[in-house]
């Protein structure tokens, strides 16, 4: 049957099935049963720390596989509510016929993260979006790599790596891990296996709690061979904000690339007052501009608006604002226009603001 074919036959049923899609009704069924839809099933959970969960996914048909460094979006039901977030595949990059790998770390303020971590089981079903993002491998990388991560960044950087050594690399790979303690590296045993199997890999580990706590110095570089390398970088914004800074010193900058897992939401100014009332037009529920973002101050005021990354990369949490001025905490840009599609993750109101919630 031709996709042309197939495709005709999804809008037909589709039609003949409103007011509920095609794939509302296949899921009574089998939840991996899906016309349009992108699932996956949990196949396989471990928990080698304390505070991680990896899961071994089987996705529908219609997945079409990630590069190394991507993200997918996945979506899980919580009491009843939808909730999505941002999480990059560890696995060496892969094809539509591949499973995928997500090492999850839940962190205190992780609901999706903390509920995954606890309830993740095998049979367990859920939703994704094709892999997205531009922190990538390059197709053929030069003769130096060095890879910088910290916590729940090392699976991006974790995945190139491994697609580098699947594709039998020979350059050199440095690869630079922070993390709390041994104990806190889900993926301790692999990396020194593969050091001890790769003379051409680096690996260094350095622990940031303890009786000696070893955060980022320009030190910890001092004898990589940094002249024509890529550096790719994936952490905290305390680790971020340490290695661009060094970059930006040894002149490295244009060679660095960079993956955020959290926004850095700049501190509202005590000095500066903050007015006007945030209303949702949609709920019919009113609240005071209290200078955060509006999905923060939505969730405060008891609603649930659609969100995924939170911080301005999937645009899942895109509402209409109808009226109002708000400022995007990336760029610092004032928006009058009304009727204009706003990020709710990353955009805070300035005075009055009336958003489509």
């Amino acid at each position: 049957m031709s996709t042309r074919i197939s495709s005709l036959m999804g809008s037909v049923l589709q039609a003949a099935l409103t007011p509920h899609p095609v794939d509302r009704y296949l899921e009574l069924v089998d939840p991996m049963m899906t016309w349009r839809d992108l699932r996956a099933e949990i196949i396989g959970v471990r928990r080698s720390t304390e505070r991680t969960v990896t899961l071994t996914l089987r996705p529908t048909r219609q997945w079409k596989g990630h590069k190394a460094g991507q993200y997918v979006q996945l979506s899980t039901v919580i009491d009843g509510v939808r909730h999505m977030r941002c999480f990059s595949p560890a696995n060496a990059a892969g094809d539509r016929h591949d499973d995928i790998e997500l090492t999850i770390t839940a962190h205190d303020d992780g609901f999706v993260s903390r509920h995954l971590r606890e309830t993740a089981h095998p049979g367990m079903v859920v939703g994704l979006d094709q892999a997205a993002g531009d922190f990538t491998l390059p197709e053929n990388p030069g003769r130096n790599v060095v890879f910088i991560s910290g916590g729940s960044g090392i699976t991006p950087v974790l995945s190139m790596l491994r697609t580098l050594v699947a594709s039998n690399y020979r350059g050199s790979m440095t690869f630079v891990h922070y993390a709390r303690s041994a104990d806190d590296v889900a993926y301790h045993a692999e990396l020194q296996n593969l050091a001890a199997l790769n003379p051409n890999l680096d690996l260094r580990l350095h622990y940031t709690r303890g009786a000696s706590p070893d955060h980022f110095t320009a030190a910890h570089l001092a004898d990589v061979d940094t002249a024509d390398a890529d550096i790719f970088l994936c952490g905290p914004a305390s680790l971020m904000d340490a290695v661009r800074e060094h970059c930006e010193g040894a002149g490295l900058a244009d060679r660095l690339h960079t993956e955020a897992f959290t926004l850095t939401v700049p501190a509202v100014d005590p000095n500066q007052p903050i007015t006007g009332t945030v209303s949702f037009t949609e709920s019919k529920v009113t609240a005071e501009n209290d200078g955060r973002t509006i999905l923060d101050q939505a969730e405060s005021a008891g609603l649930s608006p659609e969100s995924g990354c939170r911080m301005g990369i999937c645009f899942s949490c895109t509402k209409v604002k109808k009226s109002g001025c708000t400022r995007n905490v990336l760029t610092g840009e004032l928006d009058t226009e009304a009727d204009q599609h706003i990020q709710l993750c990353v955009n805070t109101p300035v005075g009055d603001v009336e958003i489509e919630v």
